[in-house]
């Protein structure tokens, strides 16, 4: 069974075993049992703690692979490694693929880089079998991939490694989870971006929850209880661990700790609590999409799903910075947030406006009357056949994560 594998600059990627049935000796033919890859055997040995060749392994027995193969994926964590000649006529079990847990959009901020991006992501994927992504398109911000981490570590240490090691400019988007969408004919949706949400009538939304578990000095309880119960947490248990360290056990959303749940925890007790936590399964849950309405067209990449108490407060949190992001247009631009017809926020743009009466000097007030009229049609006019052109940086300032915008503050 292989149980890890790693690459190698000049002898390709090396694959760590465990022997359960049989042996392997060095120059035999092997399959790998999920992908059907046949290689030769080019070297075989254990580790302790440097590499050492030996003449094979048998059952029991530990040791790594060499097949002279560059591709990482031809190495499957948990898949079974079996002879050629004489196949084995089941794969080991207990094994499972790594899932992704949090997704997020990554952009490059010039377009161009959209081909040093996908060979960056290709080489990063060598090193990290955790890494899934897909290509994406959105209308905003061009071409991209769709990310899938294990957690927002990973997140954030695969986007650092990417800007760093290959000098790449990216735009993240908010991080956010798998949401398992029942409609009312019992087919299920699964979503990871909110473009994906089904329209028509739901039956039920699940979402991901975690166990999380909590460790901090006892003078910040009230804190936490209250940070967690905004986060729609249920509180499992608490032990004392001495007379002034508590640990708490909650069980939460996980959409509500991709976002800043850490940073608030670290805030609220002056840096002293820590926090652990294990997905362990699903929850139905009121959730609505949020859909962003610039002059009535609705704008795929500022839309989130969120819980139904907190859709107000994104709609007014969202129009509002746009209001600020989006520079005025000749004719006036209503900026609304609405789940599904209903329209819960709005803010409006104002009009760049001329001053038709300036060459008025006095005279009628009928006359000054027929020149504003004669804006206000031609305003009017220019509302219905003109189109807001939303700038880049206005985009890169809405989409990109809270978490940035925290750390750009301190």
């Amino acid at each position: 069974m292989i149980f890890d594998s790693v690459y190698d600059t000049y002898r390709g990627v090396v694959t760590y075993v465990r022997v359960v049935d049989g042996s392997l000796s060095p120059r035999e033919r092997i399959v790998m049992m999920s992908t059907r890859a046949a290689h030769e055997l080019l070297e075989i040995g254990v580790t302790s703690p440097e590499p050492v060749p030996t003449q094979g392994l048998g059952v029991g027995e530990v040791g790594y692979l060499i097949t002279g193969v560059k591709d990482v994926r031809q190495s499957k964590v948990g898949d079974t490694v079996t002879n050629q000649a004489k196949p084995a006529s089941d794969a080991l079990g207990g094994y499972s693929d790594p899932k992704p847990m949090v997704f997020s959009g990554l952009y490059p901020i010039d377009g161009s880089d959209y081909p040093v991006l996908r060979d960056a992501l290709d080489k990063l994927k060598l090193n990290d079998a955790a890494l899934v992504y897909e290509p994406e398109t959105s209308v905003a911000l061009g071409f991209g991939f769709r990310v899938g981490y294990l957690g927002l570590l990973h997140l954030e240490i695969v986007r650092e490694r990417l800007e760093r090691e290959f000098n790449l400019d990216l735009i993240s988007t908010a991080p956010n989870v798998i949401y398992d969408v029942t409609l009312e004919d019992r087919s299920v949706v699964t979503v990871t971006n909110p473009s994906e949400f089904p329209g028509g009538k739901i039956m039920e939304v699940r979402e991901p929850v975690v166990r999380a578990t909590i460790l901090a000095p006892a003078d910040y309880i009230g804190a936490i209880m209250e940070l967690c119960q905004q986060r729609r947490g249920d509180l499992l248990g608490m032990d004392y661990l001495s007379a002034d360290r508590v640990e708490m056990r909650y069980q939460l959303p996980l959409a509500e700790i991709v976002f800043d749940f850490f940073d608030q925890l670290k805030s609220k007790t002056r840096g002293y609590a820590s926090l652990d936590y294990d997905v362990t399964g699903d929850q139905a849950a009121d959730l609505v999409k949020v859909d962003i309405l610039l002059q009535g067209e609705q704008v795929d990449a500022f839309s989130a799903i969120v819980h139904k108490d907190k859709a107000y407060a994104y709609g007014v949190m969202m129009t509002g910075k746009l209001k600020d992001l989006i520079p005025r247009q000749q004719f006036e631009v209503p900026i609304q947030a609405a789940v599904g017809a209903r329209v819960i926020a709005r803010e409006t743009i104002r009009a760049i406006r001329k001053d038709v009466l300036a060459k008025c000097y006095g005279g009628d007030i009928s006359r000054k009357r027929k020149l504003l009229e004669k804006q206000k049609e031609g305003k009017k006019r220019m509302k219905t056949i003109g189109r807001v052109d939303v700038p880049q940086e206005a985009f890169i300032a809405a989409l990109t994560s809270q978490q940035t915008e925290t750390k750009d503050k301190k």
